[in-house]
């Protein structure tokens, strides 16, 4: 009897946080940010020339199936500097948001300013999104350190040149095709071992339970192995979906927004992404959008023109 369930991602827990954490950064062309938050709105149909070279619908109009991302920019709060070794040395934009009071405590005196940094190995750039510029219902923003390609003077000048001022999605993601979409699924709360593990259901002449497991496993070891399917919580998983397309950056919500606003979201009013398929998480929840860590050569840029939204 095969066993039930994958053991990819051990141990089976629930994230700790509505956002994910990025644990290796791409290296960047060019100096710019590696990653941005997003808001996941829906999912949409588009209608599309198909113009890849291998395709069996080359040159004819296909539909593919869409996840619309809302796109607020980001603001960038601060700019976080690291030696190696040693301690982490923070300096805020002299104003800040607001909101931002209901993530962080915000300091009452103004920081250290970035003249006064002298002797650094690396810096990562303190931005936080703009939920209120979403119908998301919530104004808490997420906080994220993001990391810049370049040399270290060529992020010091950067990091300089953008301390209190705001990120677009086209500015990290403009020259992108292919993206890794970090998010966290959505929660499925206590559930049995059919739903969570794929244990079949047992006849209908088999002893006590029928959706459960026949035994808990041999005698010896004396002692419950932890790959036996046994119910507990599903879902809210941080996970990674590799070398998703990115069709086009838009910029009228309006463009993709049917009439009354899309189903459990609302309408589009920033800056937003169409990406091929599904993405992980549930709606008007934060995703981070990040360059591929490893592109599929095969997957080549161009090879997809939208034509219109089927709303």
């Amino acid at each position: 009897m095969p066993r039930r369930g994958s053991l990819q991602y051990w141990p089976r827990k629930r994230s700790r946080h509505s956002l994910v954490r990025v644990r290796s950064w791409v290296s960047t062309a060019g100096v710019k940010p590696s990653a941005f938050i997003g808001y996941k709105a829906g999912m949409t149909q588009l209608l599309i020339d198909d113009n890849h070279p291998k395709s069996m619908t080359k040159g004819t109009q296909v539909i593919f199936p869409a996840t619309i991302v809302d796109c607020p920019p980001l603001a960038v709060c601060g700019v976080a500097f690291y030696k190696f070794n040693k301690t982490m040395t923070s300096v805020l934009a002299p104003k800040l948001a607001k909101e931002l009071g209901k993530k962080i405590q915000l300091p009452k005196k103004t920081s250290a300013s970035l003249a006064d940094i002298k002797d650094f190995d690396d810096l990562r750039l303190l931005v936080h999104s703009q939920p209120k510029l979403t119908p998301s219902g919530t104004k808490k923003p997420k906080l994220l350190e993001l990391a810049i390609g370049g040399s270290k003077d060529q992020k010091f000048k950067y990091a300089q040149d953008m301390l209190g001022k705001e990120l677009s999605a086209s500015d990290v993601l403009g020259d992108v095709h292919l993206l890794d979409v970090k998010a966290v699924t959505k929660g499925k709360g206590f559930q049995g071992t059919v739903k969570r593990f794929g244990v079949p259901i047992r006849q209908h002449k088999a002893e006590k339970t029928k959706r459960g497991i026949g035994n808990l496993g041999s005698w010896t070891p004396k002692r419950v192995q932890f790959t036996v399917a046994q119910s507990g919580k599903m879902g809210y998983h941080q996970r990674t979906e590799f070398n998703k397309e990115l069709l086009k950056i838009g910029t009228n919500g309006e463009e993709v927004t049917p009439q009354g606003g899309i189903i459990k979201y609302g309408e589009v009013k920033n800056q937003y992404l169409l990406i091929k398929g599904s993405i992980p998480g549930p709606k008007k929840k934060a995703v981070v959008l990040t360059p591929a860590i490893r592109p599929n050569k095969h997957m080549m840029k161009g090879v997809y023109t939208v034509k219109s939204v089927l709303q």
